[in-house]
């Protein structure tokens, strides 16, 4: 690492002896230091200090000696369950979440890296945050009061994606009675049941893959179904056809904008398919949310920047047509709030306007700096 990105984080260190070769006790001692510097992710990696991702930097944890190969391998298989041991020793990784005493849940990959162990974990929140204290636009709160229908959020891998539809089911958990199945890999935030009952089903421990368990949940009486990823031809077909059957289906997907999210999706098909997929596309999509997290004004944390469409008879028409798609992204620019249009730039002059953001940062994340600028400049 660069000296810029490896600050060593010296003040609030972990009570108690730090250097323990206990693993589980040594795990705990960097989870919680983890949680007290609200980092996002923590590395672990034989031969390594601990690092921290807190605020999107990374920063090594110097209070805690570098992980012998043979720490982190106990580390690591005392997380495991005799299921995913199996799995590891097969593949060389493995996809796993746990409760962990005083911390919560937490989610982990394990991999090997140059033929020892590495690891990447993150604790999930115990509580689950309204879309208000996410600060979410609120035409995103517009997406779950539909019956039916296919809402997606989209942006890079740690753009808080998870957060954001885990905030969104928890809303309707808390004012609508209806059955919520989530599908996940693994399973990220604990719902408390309050007005629905909510099914969470995790790959590989309560079902074999998210086409199994989607065409399952067709017969088990659903109203709302969070799928964790749309990440492959049956999949995304077996949600578009929950939305049209009269089901609501929240889902995620890795695009940087929404414009490119949709053909995403309908390339995911063979040719001879995607005129098909079009049509239930263009039917069944209520919305799309796309999605990064930016540093704020304040040094505080991070705030989400969002690009939202909601899909209107004009976006149906592009959708439908192959070579008109590209368009989505000047429909979302030229729309209006009130129409359920927000593109990025319009969201970071918003934030800007708010005293959340500084200039430079809404210039750096914009799509277009120079339009961006000319308005903050008033023009």
């Amino acid at each position: 690492m660069t000296e810029a990105t490896s600050t060593a984080i010296a003040d609030n260190a972990p009570a108690g002896s730090i250097g323990t070769t206990d693993p589980l006790r040594l795990l705990g001692q960097v989870l919680m230091l983890a949680v007290r510097h609200k980092a996002s992710d923590i590395h672990l990696r034989a031969r390594n200090h601990p690092i921290l991702r807190i605020d999107g930097i990374l920063r090594a944890v110097r209070e805690i000696p570098a992980f012998p190969p043979d720490l982190l391998d106990r580390i690591a298989r005392n997380m495991m369950s005799a299921r995913h041991i199996t799995e590891y020793e097969k593949n060389y990784q493995v996809d796993l979440s746990f409760g962990f005493k005083d911390i919560g849940r937490v989610r982990a990959n394990v991999f090997h890296q140059r033929g020892s162990v590495g690891m990447v974990l993150r604790v999930i929140s115990t509580d689950i945050p309204r879309p208000a204290e996410l600060m979410l636009p609120d035409m995103v709160g517009n997406f779950i009061k539909k019956e039916r229908g296919l809402v997606i959020v989209t942006g890079a891998t740690g753009s808080g994606k998870s957060t954001t539809l885990a905030s969104l089911v928890n809303e309707i958990n808390l004012a609508q009675t209806r059955h919520i199945i989530t599908i996940e890999d693994p399973i990220e935030f604990l719902f408390t049941e309050r007005r629905s009952i909510v099914t969470q089903r995790e790959i590989g421990m309560d079902t074999n893959s998210f086409a199994d368990a989607m065409r399952a949940a067709m017969r088990e009486d659903p109203d709302v179904i969070l799928l964790g990823e749309m990440r492959d031809p049956e999949t995304i077909e077996t949600a578009l056809t929950a939305a049209e059957t009269g089901h609501l289906v929240l889902s995620t997907m890795h695009a940087p904008a929404v414009a490119e999210g949709i053909p995403r999706i309908i390339t995911a098909f063979p040719p001879e398919a995607q005129a098909s997929i079009r049509g239930k596309l263009a039917q069944n999509l209520h919305g799309v949310i796309s999605q990064r997290l930016l540093p704020r004004k304040d040094n505080k944390g991070r705030i989400v920047a969002c690009e939202i469409m909601t899909v209107s008879a004009l976006a149906r028409e592009l959708i439908l047509d192959p070579l008109k798609v590209k368009e989505l992204a000047d429909l979302i620019k030229k729309g209006a709030v009130g129409e359920g249009m927000l593109s990025f730039d319009g969201c970071l002059f918003d934030l800007f306007k708010r005293g959340l953001i500084d200039d430079e940062t809404a210039l750096q994340y914009a799509t277009s700096a120079t339009d961006l600028k000319l308005k903050l400049e008033g023009f």
